[in-house]
């Protein structure tokens, strides 16, 4: 499998997005019986570097999945987390605010959710809805959420400088792709309990939470904190594409083992 398109679905910064020009059915030459066998591959490999990031206890990754309804972080989150170490991940599933939450500023909550040095963290839903759905619905105005990319920007900037790697995908599904999706919920009786009457409001306004979309790609994809679109149709292209970015991350992380403690060579345990 030569095709590697972790460079190809990076958000440059600065740079313009259109989501109606990105494929969201892209393959990348790619049979699926290849993708899953690379995809087994891709695990072990980021299972060996999880061990290294724990052993060394120093830094962190930080991976945020965002998307419209029905494009796969359950799923995503599933298949990524399956192949390390339970006791080194953690996942943060963002609801709306309620509570105590609602007391404190919008990042709070998430400042408390990010990944202990050692750790991989996985946002299902991020911060990102405090300037997506607020954005949408119109549950704050202009000039309260048009202020949060420059406090996202400075929030990850401030986790980068201080160990957590941070590399956040948008799982780009098609508008049919989702209503198929949401259609499944409907008619199966194990996946029913996960559709709400919101989503079909969600998706009378698709077009404006592609425009919300677009805006936070270009406003917060930054060299320390970069955006990946990863094509979302089909489950086992969006499930690889993921992994290779987060394992790009982790070889450019390099983590290494610390040294074992002085006399530990030669012992032979009885």
């Amino acid at each position: 499998m030569a095709a590697d398109p972790v460079k190809q679905l990076r958000v440059a910064p600065g740079s313009s997005v259109s989501l109606r020009s990105i494929d969201t059915d892209e393959r990348f030459g790619w049979t699926k019986a290849e993708a899953l066998d690379e995809l087994e591959r891709v695990k072990a490999q980021l299972d060996l570097l999880q061990q290294r990031l724990a052993a060394e206890g120093s830094r962190s990754v930080l991976l945020v999945l965002q998307a419209m309804d029905a494009a796969g972080k359950d799923g995503t989150v599933r298949v990524i987390a399956s192949g390390m170490n339970p006791a080194g991940v953690r996942v943060t599933s963002f609801k709306a605010p309620a509570g105590p939450e609602v007391a404190r500023d919008y990042l709070a909550r998430v400042h408390a959710a990010v990944p202990e040095r050692g750790e991989i963290g996985i946002f299902n839903r991020s911060h990102y809805e405090d300037v997506l759905v607020v954005r949408v619905k119109g549950l704050q105005p202009r000039s309260v959420w048009s202020k949060r990319y420059r406090h996202i920007n400075e929030f990850e900037r401030m986790l980068t400088d201080e160990g957590t790697s941070v590399v956040k995908c948008f799982l780009h599904v098609s508008r049919d792709e989702q209503r198929k999706r949401l259609q499944e919920r409907v008619d199966d009786p194990e996946k029913r309990w996960k559709f709400r009457l919101g989503d079909l409001e969600d998706r009378r306004l698709w077009p404006r939470y592609q425009q919300a979309y677009e805006h936070a790609l270009e406003q917060t994809s930054t060299a320390w904190a970069p955006w990946h679109v990863v094509p979302a149709d089909r489950n086992w292209v969006r499930n690889l594409c993921v992994a290779k970015i987060l394992l790009r991350t982790l070889e450019r992380m390099a983590p290494q083992v610390p040294r074992p403690h002085d006399g530990i060579e030669g012992v032979i345990v009885k």
